[in-house]
């Protein structure tokens, strides 16, 4: 390999002077997007020529470093496969080796995006151990960026690839883990997952300041020693210290897990995150890449002194008809009621991945996620009907659901006394209530969601505005 780094270099005349610098995410065992432009950038002394090749087509690219010492280019990369190397040359030599090229997604988000296979403290995650027997795999490659904050624009972060195997996975991201896993399965290409969270972080935190002027509520003159005491709750400071720096890392698109920090702020988290899925497409200069993310799971908020996040969830919902080329993962039978970090993330990161292989990669033959229409009222009795339900809906422990409430003029909601299914329709009557205006399903910060569609949960929803 250094050979014909060497010859390809003589060849277009390499001028020799410094020492090239690449991002940390630009090393040994990255994940290159497939069929694509790739961005490719470093560091050398300003005014030298550096000489990159790229093994799988056996061509060198000639640049040159700005009078800041920053050098770029774009690189076509093939179809799926690997290993390959990258060479860097100006006086010496830096090769970045088992390169592999495929599918990369960048996953962030807050704590259940970043919570690791091995759980937090006596938080475990269901399944690891099975998991961290079966998980060697050297084409799921993995790269987590290290905690940190930042009001000014960071160039690079702190973070390194691992092959997949029971060691980097147990230290990885298990809802990511998941995913990637599932794609992995599905396509048979290397997949490459860089995970940028932060356990606690607001959606604030990972938006420029620029995107957040039209958000009053939001504090818009943020100083460090604001930052020294909200961390990763600050304004900015996440999307400047772990975020910018991947800024052009060509990939396919990104997952999301988060929401459960903005609960007290619920009231215009749609237009929140439309914003800040918008501005990462602006920076990323990739289209309208696919962004998709998960609805926050049901869990008893009274135990943190916190209420109303079916609320969010029913912002998070919004969001979806909002957000172009966007997609939400339901998790409402994957609660947990006494804990905010539910056990279940294999649902969590299939369900991801169900969204990308249907609507990224159109696999065929994948269930969908059913949502809310619109509900009519026959007499004492609420008829509520369902997008997306091809398959019908249907209760997962039996042949009626506790869940239901409704209520009349005055606006008090009760629970429904009976509830049943025909086709894809819900069917609800309260005895209390003759002349039933709204219903309501699961809309309570914990329940166990059993309306189903397809082996997928449909979201908690209200028919009223009340």
């Amino acid at each position: 390999m250094r050979k014909l780094l060497c010859a390809i270099c003589a060849l277009i005349g390499i001028t020799a002077s410094g020492k090239v610098k690449l991002p940390a995410f630009f090393a040994d065992n990255m994940v290159l997007q497939q069929q694509s432009e790739c961005n490719l950038w470093g560091w050398a002394e300003p005014g030298t020529r550096v000489c990159i090749t790229t093994s799988w087509d056996k061509k060198g690219h000639n640049v040159m470093a700005n009078k800041y010492g920053l050098f770029s280019l774009k690189v076509k990369t093939p179809e799926a496969g690997g290993p390959y190397f990258i060479g860097f040359k100006d006086k010496d030599h830096v090769l970045i080796n088992n390169v592999m090229i495929g599918e990369v997604w960048i996953c962030a988000g807050q704590s259940n995006m970043e919570m690791q296979m091995k759980g937090f403290k006596q938080q475990p995650v269901e399944g690891t151990t099975e998991e961290l027997l079966n998980c060697k795999d050297s084409q799921l490659r993995l790269f987590t960026v290290k905690r940190h904050v930042s009001l000014t624009p960071e160039q690079d972060v702190t973070g390194q690839w691992s092959e997949a195997n029971s060691a980097s996975v147990r230290d990885f991201s298990a809802t990511a883990y998941y995913f990637g896993k599932a794609l992995r399965a599905t396509l048979d290409v290397p997949v490459g997952l860089i995970v940028t969270a932060w356990g606690g972080s607001a959606c604030e935190a990972w938006m420029a300041p620029d995107w957040l002027k039209a958000f009053p509520k939001v504090n818009q003159h943020v100083t460090e020693e604001d930052m020294k005491q909200l961390q990763q709750r600050c304004p900015t400071a996440l999307y400047f210290g772990q975020l910018k720096p991947l800024v052009g890392y060509t990939m396919r698109g990104a997952i999301w897990y988060q929401g459960e920090d903005n609960v007290p702020r619920y009231d215009y988290y749609a237009p929140l995150l439309k914003t800040m899925v918008e501005g990462w497409r602006k920076e990323w200069k990739q289209g309208d890449f696919p962004f998709y993310y998960c609805q926050i799971a049901p869990y008893d908020y009274s135990l943190i002194e916190w209420k109303d996040s079916q609320y969010l969830r029913e912002q998070q919902a919004k969001a979806e008809t909002m957000i172009s080329n966007a997609r939400m993962a339901v998790l409402m039978d994957a609660g947990l009621e006494y804990g905010i970090h539910p056990r279940k993330k294999r649902q969590a990161g299939e369900r991801l991945a169900i969204l990308a292989l249907a609507n990224t990669y159109e696999q065929k033959g994948l269930p969908d996620f059913a949502t809310y229409k619109e509900v009519t009222f026959q007499n004492d009795t609420a008829v509520v009907s369902f997008d997306r339900s091809k398959e019908w809906v249907y209760f997962e422990h039996g042949t009626t659901s506790p869940n239901f409430e409704v209520a009349g003029q005055d606006k008090v909601f009760k629970p429904a006394t009976k509830v049943w299914v025909s086709r894809n329709r819900v069917y609800v009557v309260c005895d209390e209530v003759k002349k039933p205006m709204a219903v309501r399903y699961a809309f309570k910060d914990w329940v166990d969601g059993d309306l189903m569609h397809d082996g997928l949960p449909v979201s908690s929803f209200r028919t009223d505005n009340w």
